[in-house]
C-alpha cells in the first residue's frame, strides 16, 4: 500500500471529494484525521474509512479558526506521532456575477478557501520542518487556471492556492517538503447542485471523455502525490478534468 502508516489530515472530508480522499488515503494504508465543520458527516467518513480496515479519527474544525487547527495538529501528533500529508480540501461556493456580487459573497469565499488553506497550513508546517518531511496538497481547480462566468470569488480563491504552492513549493522544498496543487474539473458532487441540468449535459459534451469526473479519481491523484512515487514533484499543478480545457 502506498500510504502505508502515513498521517493524514484531510479538510472538507465530511461530503465529495474530501470524503473520497479519506476513504482512498485509509484504503492506501493511511492514518486518517478527517476534519469537517458537520458531526455526522465527520462520523460517516471514519465509518467508511475504518470498513477498509484504516485508521481514523473525526476532528470539528473550522478552517477560519486557527487555534482549533492547531488543536487539531496537537492531537493528531499526539496520537500518532507526526503529520506527512495535509490536505488542504475545505471549500465552499457563493457564485453571481460581478455586478451583483455581494462583499459577504465574495469575504466569505476567500476566508474559507484562501485564508482557510493558509490557516490549515500555518498550523501544520511547524511539525513537518521538525520531521524534515511533508507533503502540502491544495485543492485548486480549473476555474484557478482559466477562471468562469460568475464565479470572480471562486476564481479569485483558486487561483491564490496555486500561488501559495508555488512559493511554499520553493521556501520548503529544501527542508524536505513538498508542496502541489490538484485542478479538478467539473466533478459530480453536491457542489454541482445549484447548476440546472441542462447546463450540466452542456458541460458533459464539451469534455473529451465524455462524463463528468468523479471524486475517486481525484482521490486517486491526491494519493499519488502524497506517495513516495511522486516524491520529485514539487511545485506542480496538475489539472484533472477529462480534457475539458483541451
Amino acid at each position: 500500500m502506498r500510504l502505508q502508516d502515513k498521517v493524514a489530515i484531510i479538510t472538507g472530508a465530511g461530503r465529495g471529494i474530501g470524503q473520497a480522499t479519506a476513504v482512498k488515503f485509509a484504503t492506501e494504508g493511511a492514518k486518517v484525521v478527517v476534519c469537517d465543520l458537520t458531526p455526522e458527516w465527520i462520523e460517516e467518513t471514519v465509518a467508511l474509512c475504518k470498513e477498509t480496515r484504516g485508521e481514523a479519527f473525526g476532528y470539528v474544525a473550522d478552517v477560519r479558526d486557527i487555534q482549533a487547527l492547531k488543536n487539531m495538529v496537537d492531537a493528531t501528533v499526539a496520537k500518532w506521532g507526526r503529520v506527512d500529508c495535509l490536505v488542504n480540501n475545505a471549500g465552499i461556493v457563493m457564485d453571481s456575477q460581478l455586478k451583483n456580487m455581494t462583499e459577504d459573497q465574495f469575504d466569505s469565499v476567500i476566508e474559507i478557501n484562501l485564508k482557510g488553506v493558509y490557516n490549515c497550513t500555518r498550523a501544520v508546517v511547524d511539525t513537518m520542518l521538525q520531521q524534515q518531511s511533508g507533503v502540502i496538497l491544495n485543492a485548486s481547480s480549473i476555474v484557478g487556471l482559466y477562471g468562469n462566468f460568475g464565479q470572480t470569488n471562486y476564481a479569485a480563491s483558486k487561483f491564490g492556492v496555486i500561488g501559495m504552492v508555488k512559493t511554499w513549493a520553493r521556501e520548503l522544498g529544501r527542508k524536505g517538503i513538498r508542496a502541489n496543487a490538484v485542478c479538478p474539473g467539473f466533478i459530480a458532487t453536491s457542489i454541482l447542485g445549484s447548476i440546472p441540468e441542462r447546463v450540466l449535459r452542456a458541460l458533459e459534451e464539451k469534455v473529451p471523455l465524455g462524463r463528468l469526473g468523479k471524486p475517486e479519481e481525484i482521490a486517486s491523484t491526491f494519493a499519488f502525490l502524497a506517495s513516495d512515487e511522486a516524491s520529485y514533484i514539487n511545485g506542480a499543478v496538475i489539472e484533472v478534468s477529462g480534457g475539458l480545457t483541451i
